[in-house]
């Protein structure tokens, strides 16, 4: 880490809006011909968006552990849901933001907190002030989805009391982030973490479950092009979805005209992604939990007003003080991760990242400046399987172990399983893993994949071709 100047005068407002489980295509900004996502799409005209964003970890629990404390979720043993962040996780997100004087917020859904092995089991109950991840402001369920369905629900303050909701759901978390803006510390820059579970389907119900009027609204959907002549069931709920994804975009609109009539709209970095895509169960079983793009390509926009900073783009590599903006109406396609994130976040705010950090700042990319960037993103894989992938702007290749995606983190023999030439198989309909003439890209990509492993701190294990594959690990993905 290089070392600072003196403490930056001016410390930007950050708000962190989360989605839970949205394709990067929804947004008009990304090619969605409905007019879901205006908002958004008009706030990523203004700032950076990033066209190559993917998940580290495509499940939910997981995502987030790696947003909370900056390393992969193999390094702080979250690789799964159900198990809680460490209350002794050195370097977690929200505490260097307090020690850097920033008052702490968070709203909405948290995945963090249960470990039923342990007997920690606070699913629907009120979270114990130690697995909040050290955030001061309040105002959140473990996991929201058992705590709610798209219309009513409810949530906790920081005093653990239970607050009920009425309305549709994405609108009453929103509402809560609105209130915190109108009542916070402003003797303070502020963090928000917005965590909103749409477009999420609804556990319970098997179904997602978008706004009233949402099927007739979004009829007239484009099918995207690797759901073309599936199975699953985006048929009968992508409409919803959509919806879904529209609420998301409102409640946007609704903070930022907060933001602006309190006065803090041109001090605010504001930064929107989600944890995950969905497939809509045509890759496996489920919605995500699988390589493939539908599930692990991420919309990802950054915007910022003008924030002193520091960088470390001197002769001599010292860090100085800057004046930076990223309002710059920038598209990004540099391969980028949601490990990179918790970086950001810290570069944002002028707080040193951690050593121990796995991501990188993305700030660099937005202002033209980053050297010598690896355009390869890496993934861990739980619950439907132990996988790991990687992507390049070229080529996706994975691997998969025989071995239980819920009880075990990593293995030490994997087998390949797919490999797609995105050049020519946009969609990854053609999985080339077991085609002999392409031997020697799977060996590069296969070294490729064990760089990533060892630089995330995992044992380096044997790799074997998928003609190596047990045939029951085939049947029972």
């Amino acid at each position: 880490i290089k070392e600072r100047n003196e403490p930056m005068t001016t410390r930007p407002n950050i708000v962190f809006y989360f989605s839970d489980q949205q394709r990067w295509d929804t947004l008009g900004c990304y090619g969605q011909r409905l007019p879901v996502t205006p908002n958004l799409d008009s706030i990523a005209a203004e700032g950076t968006r990033y066209a190559n964003a993917f998940t580290c970890q495509p499940g939910c629990g997981p995502a987030r552990a790696c947003l909370k404390s900056g390393r992969y979720a193999t390094r702080t043993g979250c690789f799964r849901n159900d198990i809680e962040l460490p209350t002794g996780c050195e370097n977690r997100l929200a505490d260097l933001f307090n020690a850097a004087g920033y008052d702490t917020a968070y709203v909405g859904k948290w995945h963090l907190a249960s470990n039923k092995a342990k007997g920690i089991d606070p699913q629907t109950e009120p979270i114990p002030p130690e697995y909040r991840g050290g955030y001061n402001y309040w105002m959140a369920a473990d996991v929201l989805e058992f705590t709610s369905h798209g219309y009513n629900g409810y949530v906790y303050d920081g005093d653990m009391r239970r607050r009920e909701f009425i309305g549709y759901r994405a609108d009453c978390i929103n509402n809560f982030a609105i209130d915190y803006l109108h009542s916070r510390d402003r003797s303070k820059p502020f963090f928000l973490f917005i965590s909103q579970i749409e477009p999420h389907h609804q556990n319970d119900h098997g179904i997602f479950e978008g706004p009233d009027g949402s099927k007739a609204r979004f009829a007239d959907f484009d099918v995207p092009g690797d759901l073309v002549g599936t199975g699953g069931d985006w048929r009968e709920n992508y409409p919803d979805y959509l919806g879904q994804c529209a609420s998301l975009d409102y409640n946007v609109g609704r903070l930022v005209d907060t933001l602006r009539e309190t006065g803090d709209w041109d001090n605010t970095i504001f930064i929107y992604t989600s944890d995950h895509g969905s497939h809509f169960c045509t890759r496996n079983r489920e919605y995500k939990r699988s390589c493939h793009d539908g599930c692990t390509h991420i919309p990802l926009i950054i915007h910022g007003g003008a924030f002193s900073g520091n960088t470390d783009n001197t002769a001599d590599g010292v860090s100085e003080a800057i004046s930076r903006d990223i309002r710059n109406g920038k598209v990004e396609d540099a391969m980028v991760s949601l490990i990179d994130l918790p970086a950001t976040l810290l570069d944002c705010a002028g707080i040193d990242i951690p050593e121990s950090w796995d991501g990188r700042s993305l700030l660099p990319l937005a202002e033209g400046r980053a050297k010598d960037w690896d355009d390869s993103v890496f993934m861990q894989i739980s619950e439907s399987q132990v996988g790991r992938a990687v992507r390049t702007r070229d080529w996706k290749y994975s691997v998969r172990a025989d071995a239980k995606g819920w009880q075990d983190s990593s293995a030490d023999v994997y087998y390949e399983d797919f490999l797609y030439d995105l050049n020519a198989d946009t969609h990854e309909r053609n999985n080339l893993v077991a085609d002999d003439k392409y031997g020697g890209i799977r060996e590069n990509l296969k070294q490729l994949l064990l760089k990533h492993m060892e630089k995330a701190g995992e044992k380096l294990p044997t790799i074997l071709p998928y003609s190596d594959m047990p045939e029951v690990l085939k049947i029972n993905f």
